[in-house]
């Protein structure tokens, strides 16, 4: 289930490109429409960092890259209340245009989630998310 309605939650991200928040900033990430997208600048890493409202119990992600502007040696950070270091698994997303979904490893409690696209299928280092969603249950 998406705990992101449930228990609301603020995103930053590392760059958009040329600036143009209108067109490719970070609320397309969250808005369902099959059309927008987040783009970042170009350069590496990249990131996406979302902080949930309240605490809750994560099991996995879903994200929906735009093929060859998909991340490349990919981690999920998270961190919980007060936590100064966090976890981190890796994960490894296909060069695809569909929805990928990665349950986490060691599902986990906490407040704060953030993707690390520590490269590109992009020449320049760009990436473009279509969809993004956590999974998991507000505690």
């Amino acid at each position: 289930m998406s705990i992101l309605d449930e228990c609301g939650y603020k995103c930053r991200i590392s760059s958009v490109l040329n600036r143009d928040i209108k067109s490719y900033g970070k609320s397309h990430l969250f808005d369902g429409n099959d059309d927008t997208c987040w783009n970042s600048d170009q350069g590496s890493p990249q990131w996406i960092s979302i902080e949930l409202q309240h605490r809750a119990h994560l099991t996995a992600f879903e994200i929906q890259f735009q093929g060859g502007f998909v991340g490349v040696n990919c981690s999920l950070e998270l961190k919980d209340d007060g936590e100064s270091i966090s976890t981190t698994e890796d994960f490894y997303p296909e060069d695809v245009n569909s929805l990928q979904r990665f349950s986490l490893k060691n599902p986990r409690t906490a407040k704060e989630v953030k993707l690390v696209f520590n490269q590109s299928t992009d020449f320049y280092g760009r990436i473009v998310v279509y969809k993004l969603d956590v999974l998991g249950s507000k505690i």
